[in-house]
């Protein structure tokens, strides 16, 4: 049986003005991902799963407290890592269960080719399945963004700043290194995400503080289905 953890989540509209002095304060007691490039950045592209009625995404939009998605994503372009993701939402906290699949199996999934799913001896794979067959979930759209993230220790958070997020339209064609992409939000605009465990330390909150911005209800999913 899987245990899952749960963790707060948390998600903010800011501009490049609030990013440059977030940024200053997070280098100074936090370390930079490890996946991080020489920049201290890396990219990051999924395709979204939803069914013929799009629930996912309306529920995001009416803000339903108990909801999940799911998604296939890899990173920095590379395709010998790919994972299939399962994101769940109760209330304030969420949670995420994945699997490792490879490019071919990516590719089949994509293609609606899934009877091996129900083969496989993996729970997340078999949900899908089941998702796919019973509630017609087929991949919707491609999401495509950069991210700077950076880790502190106590109470195991972790703060991303999500970048340039691009939109795929109606391409499900995920290993299209040429795939063209529509920006989303203003090139002035970021969402700056917060994650932790139990608590989030005192010093992480002062250095979080922007005046008045407020936690919103922020999905790259959402954004993206706008323009596809």
């Amino acid at each position: 049986m899987i245990k899952i953890k749960y963790r707060h989540e948390y998600k903010i509209h800011i501009n490049l003005g609030d990013y440059y002095i977030i940024q200053s304060r997070v280098k100074q007691i936090m370390r930079l991902d490890k996946h991080a490039g020489e920049n201290g950045q890396y990219t990051i592209r999924s395709i979204y799963f939803d069914d013929f009625n799009d629930r996912a995404l309306f529920e995001k939009i009416a803000g339903t407290n108990h909801r999940e998605k799911f998604r296939i994503r890899f990173y920095n372009g590379d395709t010998s890592f790919i994972r299939l993701e399962k994101k769940r939402k109760d209330n304030e906290i969420t949670s995420k269960i994945n699997t490792r699949i490879t490019k071919y199996e990516c590719l089949k999934i994509i293609e609606g080719d899934i009877d091996w799913l129900n083969q496989k001896d993996d729970n997340l794979l078999s949900e899908l399945y089941i998702k796919m067959k019973s509630g017609l979930y087929k991949p919707k759209t491609i999401v495509d963004y950069v991210r700077e993230a950076y880790i502190y220790t106590p109470g195991n958070v972790r703060i991303t700043f999500d970048k340039s997020i691009r939109s795929g339209l109606f391409s499900t064609n995920i290993f299209d290194e040429s795939l063209p992409t529509v920006e989303v939000l203003h090139p002035n605009k970021l969402v700056l995400e917060v994650k932790f465990d139990e608590f989030l330390p005192d010093i992480i909150v002062d250095i979080l503080q922007i005046g008045e911005r407020k936690a919103s209800s922020v999905s790259k999913y959402a954004l993206c289905r706008t323009f596809g």
